[in-house]
């Protein structure tokens, strides 16, 4: 709507946002860039508050132009949801979660998904293809199915199973690799080339950071447009940590908010950390990771596209990278849902991990306004969790439960 061009973080090169653009020349994802004086005069907070709950409500600072070309099932606007007793138990006052498992397809790829398909349709795209870990090649087949595009996925074969289905009835055309997605990608970005087809990879499409980004504002918005002090974020590709940064750094250009900017740290596993062994070695820019495993499947990406970016956004409020274990992160999952009731995915569970670190270092302060992201629902996760309970027999009774401590 206010869309003003597209531009290279790397070089400053730009582009026309009304032509089909992936990387620039020089390599680098590009972003997109707003008329900002523009949507100043034209976007209010309370025009915002009283538009449905959903992520539209920031249009003015999304890049569909015109809204018939919006593709969408209800997305946006996920709970913040304060963590009293989780929060007691740890001495903290004010710890909160970010649930995007409520969302269509029950991860945050749906807003990407949303934003990126409808894009897509507006430049006349008929068909796109995807590397995934699973979640996004779900989100965006279904989202294209809506669309009327036609999609294609490769994800790797050890990918989890339900992502999978999600590909198989949106009538996407799936491949398994054996391998990571960085195989997968690799196979895309051929098919790409030889078909003509629009590449929907991460960042390699300027659209779906958008979508990602409204996780940022309605961050903002649901705190009443002033800042948490930290936002853990489980990052893989690292769209939604550069989304938020972007997202919270377009609101304050135009005056919403003041003040430093939430500290961000990128969370990953100890066997994936590519992001982390970077920050650890201030370096701007990772290595790609050998041998990358971890039971939080949607965080195994060796070497991201947007390192940089994602790195750029650490160094620049002062936050920081963390590497968690697959033992710590499954204890997280359950703790969360043994005590609050959230049962998230092993992504987000490990930015509670995370959060336990980094207070027991002393570079969280117990009484700071923290928010934990969980980027989707634990049931799409059914591996993660080890049910063995005992089994009745009709006529048995129940055992007494033991005392309350």
């Amino acid at each position: 709507m206010f869309t003003s061009r597209l531009e290279c973080p790397k070089c400053s090169a730009t582009y026309a946002c009304e032509e089909i653009h992936h990387l620039c020349t020089c390599g680098s994802p590009l972003l997109v860039r707003y008329d900002l004086d523009k949507v100043r005069e034209n976007m209010s907070k309370e025009k915002v508050a009283g538009r449905p709950a959903d992520l539209w409500r920031y249009r003015e600072l999304l890049p569909v132009v015109d809204k018939e070309n919006i593709v969408t099932m209800g997305e946006g606007m996920t709970p913040l949801l304060k963590l009293d007793r989780l929060g007691r138990e740890m001495g903290m006052t004010n710890l909160y979660l970010k649930d995007e498992g409520v969302i269509p397809s029950g991860t945050f790829k749906a807003r990407g998904a949303a934003v990126g398909v409808s894009r897509a349709r507006e430049l006349g795209v008929k068909t796109l293809a995807m590397p995934t870990n699973g979640n996004a090649g779900g989100a965006w087949a279904l989202y294209c199915a809506k669309a009327g595009i036609e999609c294609v996925v490769v994800m790797p074969q050890d990918a989890p199973q339900i992502p999978r289905s999600e590909c198989a009835i949106a009538n996407a055309t799936l491949y398994l690799v054996n391998g990571l997605i960085s195989d997968a990608g690799k196979i895309v970005a051929q098919a790409v080339k030889e078909n003509h087809w629009y590449d929907a990879s991460t960042l390699k499409e300027p659209y779906r950071i958008e979508g990602k980004k409204t996780m940022g504002l309605e961050l903002a918005e649901q705190f009443g447009w002033e800042m948490p002090d930290v936002i853990l974020y489980p990052t893989g590709g690292g769209v939604g940590i550069i989304g938020i940064y972007k997202a919270l750094n377009e609101l304050k250009e135009i005056g919403w908010i003041q003040g430093r900017l939430p500290r961000l740290v990128a969370v990953q596993a100890t066997g994936c950390a590519p992001i982390v062994r970077a920050w650890e070695a201030k370096a701007r820019e990772s290595e790609f990771w050998e041998n990358a495993g971890t039971c939080a499947f949607g965080i195994t990406v060796p070497k991201a596209i947007g390192d940089f970016l994602v790195l750029e956004a650490v160094y620049d409020t002062d936050g920081c990278a963390v590497a968690i274990s697959d033992e710590d992160t499954l204890a997280a999952e359950s703790m969360l849902a043994s005590i609050e009731g959230a049962f998230v995915c092993p992504e987000g569970a490990a930015c509670l991990a995370a959060t336990r670190q980094l207070l027991a270092d002393g570079w969280i302060d117990p009484n700071e306004r923290v928010v934990l992201l969980n980027t989707g629902c634990g049931i799409k996760y059914p591996e993660t969790v080890k049910s063995n309970p005992p089994l009745l027999q009709p006529g048995d009774t129940l055992p007494e439960l033991p005392a309350s401590p």
